[in-house]
């Protein structure tokens, strides 16, 4: 096995891809589990605003998760209608391509890959400041390990969906039962009267807001980042085994419903205890401390489960992001590259660019959720609209079938209480970062379309239409620059030989004894081709033989191509490469926008044991 091979697995036939899709219990962990991390800061992200007037404040907390879960249902049975409705998948972004038109598809797609890549960065970030609760010396290096974590996390996904969910159901599932267990207890002593508060809270600073309107929609805005991630099974219904459709959407419904009763539970269960929002020590870890009585053996399996799926949180953009990115591309609106697939049959170019994107992201950032998270769910409600908008009017389209109104009425409804959320999040978070968010994805929108139009105006001018007979070449004039006669000079000749008999070859000097020995010994080896010397007294080799062939292609006949062939050494060592100039590459690129003319390198290997011709 090549280390390729051990990194990432052994190459897959394209015929094995059936195989690689995955059931419900295995898609639960792989497109579930940024939803459900997200309960491990969404309480917490609320009581940071609420912080602002008071801990008597924090009471407002459960009423505005409860607001949170009402819209989270109203988002998912609007989902379950897409997934029905578009079982090829891509979500949002076809949807509003196919109902709304191109420019909506757009800034939808802008929004998704920009909440994907901001997904990795505050679950992974989230993550560690889990680990930093229970171990504080390791607060310094939350840079390093997320980033770790997320080439980690990355290099499984390049192993593929299948394998890469099998492996992510463990931690997925043991955050499940460990986040039950804590909230069963917790609620249990809480009934029973035995709870108590939190011990030794983090320190509060005095209270410098009233609780006004505006707060509580600055609150309500943080804590619906718990409604992120939800659409990534629409987007990725491919991947799951027949029926599809049936499959995707009955992950939904499970994901919901655990995401709901977590998130309401954790927010009670704050609220009671006392917790108090801090980056030192998260809320989850004054919650475990409070139910388990220490720091205990469950205490620290719960934040290792809570850090494992903040973590594998990532996983859902990884799926998600390489499949959006794809779909774009196929449309001609990102790079085509990215519609490939890798030897494990996975978008292996959209795996490694969401890796680096996002790791950019957490350096910029310092890996602080706290300064994340105004960036971050903007872009999913503004999808979460589009989509909802998109599916209002396919409904009203098929207005006459049976139960058309009633879908059209609940899409429309979720559309207005999306865009609602987002553009209460964009004004209550403008100065704290969103407004990043509000440039960037007008900017990607305006990038994807100028990509568009290159790939059009590259279809139009490679087009065969209306292109009659190719013109036939008039002549073929051959230019061959050498540095000197050896062995690799006569193998090129032979070359352009091939080619035609209009052959020109040319020597820059900058030593006239050195010229004339050369002209003797091509004199004995270029069986008569003609030998231009040009004088070089600044003593630069490259620049004279460009100013040659610029003359050369400015005086050139229509239909003649003019074809350089330069002289190429191939050592057996790679480094070995560093020792000679790559005159080839350099001609390639200083010629590269002149038409008519064509740069060819003749190899010529080495060997230790002597030179010899191919």
């Amino acid at each position: 096995m090549s280390w390729q091979h051990w990194l990432l697995g052994r190459p897959l036939a394209t015929a094995d891809a059936p195989d690689e899709a995955i059931g419900k219990t295995v898609g639960l962990a792989v497109f579930a589990s940024d939803a459900l991390s997200s309960t491990a800061y969404a309480s917490q992200e609320i009581l940071i605003v609420l912080a602002a007037a008071g801990t008597a404040a924090f009471a407002s907390a459960l009423p505005i998760s409860v607001a949170i879960v009402v819209l989270l249902a109203i988002v998912t049975l609007s989902y379950q209608q897409t997934i029905h409705a578009y079982p090829s998948g891509g979500g949002a972004y076809v949807v509003a391509r196919d109902n709304l038109g191109e420019l909506p598809a757009q800034i939808a797609g802008a929004a998704l890959l920009t909440d994907y890549i901001l997904t990795v960065a505050v679950s992974v970030s989230s993550g560690v400041a889990q680990i930093a609760s229970a171990y504080p010396f390791l607060h310094s290096h939350r840079v390093a390990l997320a980033v770790c974590f997320v080439f980690l996390i990355g290099i499984i996904n390049l192993r593929g969906v299948r394998e890469s969910g099998m492996l992510f159901a463990v931690p997925s599932y043991f955050f499940v039962a460990m986040m039950a267990l804590t909230v069963a207890i917790g609620l249990a002593r809480h009934f029973r009267g035995v709870l108590g508060a939190v011990p030794g809270p983090p320190h509060l600073e005095p209270a410098t807001h009233p609780l006004t309107l505006f707060l509580l929609l600055h609150a309500f805005s943080n804590g619906t980042t718990a409604l992120t991630g939800v659409e990534a099974i629409s987007n990725g219904v491919t991947a799951f085994k027949e029926p599809r459709s049936r499959n995707a959407a009955t992950t939904l419904l499970l994901m919901s419903g655990i995401l709901a009763t977590l998130f309401l539970s954790i927010s009670y269960l704050a609220v009671h205890t006392g917790a108090i929002p801090s980056e030192g020590e998260t809320v989850i870890s004054q919650i475990a401390r409070t139910v388990f009585g220490g720091r205990g053996p469950l205490y620290f399996a719960t934040i290792g489960a809570t850090t494992l799926i903040l973590v594998m949180a990532a996983n859902t953009a990884f799926n998600g992001f390489p499949r959006l990115g794809a779909l774009q591309a196929a449309d001609g609106f990102l790079p085509r590259q990215l519609t490939y697939r890798g030897s494990r049959l996975v978008f292996s170019r959209g795996i490694a660019a969401l890796a680096l994107l996002a790791s950019l992201l957490i350096v910029i950032f310092d890996a602080s959720v706290t300064a994340l998270i105004p960036l971050y769910a903007i872009g999913v409600f503004l999808s979460f609209t589009l989509s909802q908008a998109g599916m209002t009017r396919r409904w009203w389209r098929a207005r006459s079938a049976p139960g058309s109104a009633g879908k059209a009425v609940l899409n429309g409804v979720g559309a207005v209480l999306t865009g609602a959320v987002m553009m209460v999040f964009a004004v209550t978070k403008f100065r704290e970062g969103a407004w990043f968010v509000v440039i960037l994805i007008p900017a990607l929108v305006a990038v994807f379309f100028a990509i568009h139009r290159h790939y059009l105006e590259l279809a139009a001018a490679l087009s065969l239409e209306a292109y009659g007979a190719p013109a036939r070449i008039q002549r073929h004039r051959v230019i061959l620059p050498i540095s000197s006669v050896h062995r690799g000079t006569v193998a090129a000749l032979r070359y352009a030989r091939a080619l035609s008999d209009d052959i020109t070859v040319v020597h820059v000097s900058i030593d006239p004894e050195s010229a004339e020995s050369l002209r003797r010994k091509w004199g004995l080896w270029g069986n008569g081709v003609r030998l231009v010397i040009l004088d070089s007294p600044y003593r630069m080799l490259l620049e004279p033989t460009l100013d040659y062939i610029r003359k050369v292609a400015d005086h050139r006949q229509p239909n003649e191509t003019i074809t350089i062939v330069v002289p190429q050494f191939v050592p057996r060592k790679t480094w070995h490469h560093l020792l000679h100039a790559q005159t080839a590459v350099v001609l390639r690129l200083a010629l590269l926008f002149r038409p008519g003319i064509v740069i060819t390198n003749v190899p010529y290997h080495l060997d230790l044991e002597g030179p010899k011709e191919e």
